[in-house]
């Protein structure tokens, strides 16, 4: 007799790099370090003129920041689409513990900033800084510590993390956006309406919706909300195609165009990002630095208010039945992921930028205390989950 035929659902490519005992995250890491070498060496005048030189309409960073994070930010939509349609966010129970930890994620911090700076008005529109969790850095860290953390906290970092991140390009539209353009957004709208015509009139070539992407990524560039944000929402648009006999068909454009970027997205765009960004120069620091408010605000933020969010929310959802813990993950291992929750870096430093525009000497206090809650975040994530008990390690 021949044994039954057993159907393997295909592994996604996201889900093969979060596997991955270092992956993609060394390379990220590596470039963090290198980039912060550099900002503090001889080579420094020479790597923030770099950034800051421009070819055509966009400085270099902002070519990486809007137009490379775009291609990650879609090679994650892709990921959440395919795991809320069938994998591990497709029922509700999955699904509400990442968002109810990204929001309890995002709110905390924001409380503990203000309350140290409730009494210097000027430094309050900061407010929002410690919100966001940088997904590249933590997914980083996850790779560094390999098997001891579950695969099931990785995918729910990457979830948190992303409902993190959107809540945090909806706050800077709403509260950091000096002009937002009608026109822009109406044509980002119509174009996202083409887009999901084509979704269900049925296309399936890909080089159509990737035409309208460049088309919506433009409008969403002009329109004054962060151009990232038309990443996710191409990739929503992107059909997984149905197939007999299996959850979905692993020629669909979905799972094609996944594939497809995934080895850029891994290899250059992350590591590329990750040393413009995390460049930050020291010069002139000193020790005491830390006790003004907005960076001593921005350090507990991200370092209380993350894992007092994060940790606090699954603890409420798990203890109220509202959801289960993640698979095979214990509340040790959980509470490190909290802390690595806390690594802010890349989001954080650019609503510093957009909060404290006018005023330098706020800018550069908002990178020491980002630097600073990031870096204790890290170190305090990693001791946690290596010291984790035995039985929490089990896959």
């Amino acid at each position: 007799m021949h044994a039954p035929n057993t159907i393997r659902r295909p592994l996604s490519a996201l889900r093969r790099q979060l596997t991955s005992e270092a992956g993609g995250g060394l390379v990220l890491m590596a470039s963090a370090a290198l980039a912060l070498a550099v900002a503090n060496s001889r080579l420094a005048d020479l790597y923030f003129a770099a950034l800051q030189a421009h070819l055509g309409p966009l400085s270099v960073l902002h070519w990486i920041n809007d137009a490379l994070m775009a291609v990650f930010f879609l090679l994650v939509g892709l990921e959440i689409k395919r795991e809320m349609l069938d994998g591990r966010l497709r029922t509700w129970p999955d699904r509400i513990l990442p968002g109810v930890a990204a929001l309890g994620g995002m709110t905390v911090p924001a409380l503990v900033y203000t309350a140290v700076n409730w009494s210097s008005p000027g430094t309050l529109r900061g407010w929002a800084i410690p919100a966001a969790t940088d997904i590249a850095f933590a997914l980083g860290v996850l790779a560094l510590l390999g098997s001891r953390v579950p695969v099931s906290l990785k995918v729910f970092l990457t979830a948190l993390a992303i409902l993190d991140d959107l809540g945090a390009v909806v706050i800077i539209a709403a509260f950091y956006t000096a002009d937002l353009s009608l026109p822009m957004l109406v044509g980002a709208a119509a174009t996202l309406a083409v887009l999901c015509g084509l979704n269900r009139a049925g296309v399936v070539r890909l080089w159509p919706y990737l035409l309208l992407g460049v088309v919506l990524w433009l409008f969403v560039l002009k329109s004054g909300v962060h151009a990232t944000i038309a990443g996710v929402l191409l990739a929503l648009t992107i059909p997984l195609r149905p197939s007999a006999g299996r959850p979905d068909d692993p020629t669909s454009p979905l799972h094609r165009l996944e594939h497809a970027i995934h080895p850029y997205t891994a290899l250059a765009v992350l590591p590329i990002f990750g040393f413009a960004n995390a460049g930050v120069s020291l010069a002139g620091f000193e020790p005491r630095m830390l006790l003004a408010p907005v960076p001593l605000g921005v350090a507990l933020g991200l370092f209380l208010g993350k894992q007092i969010g994060v940790f606090g929310s699954v603890l409420a959802c798990v203890t109220c039945g509202l959801a289960p813990r993640p698979a095979h993950a214990g509340w040790g291992q959980i509470y490190g992921v909290s802390l690595l929750c806390g690594v802010g870096f890349t989001m954080s430093l650019f609503i510093g930028l957009l909060a404290f525009a006018a005023t330098p000497t706020l800018e550069a206090e908002t990178k020491i205390g980002v630097l600073a809650g990031s870096v204790a975040c890290i170190l305090a994530g990693a001791i946690v989950l290596l010291v984790a008990p035995a039985r929490d390690r089990t896959r």
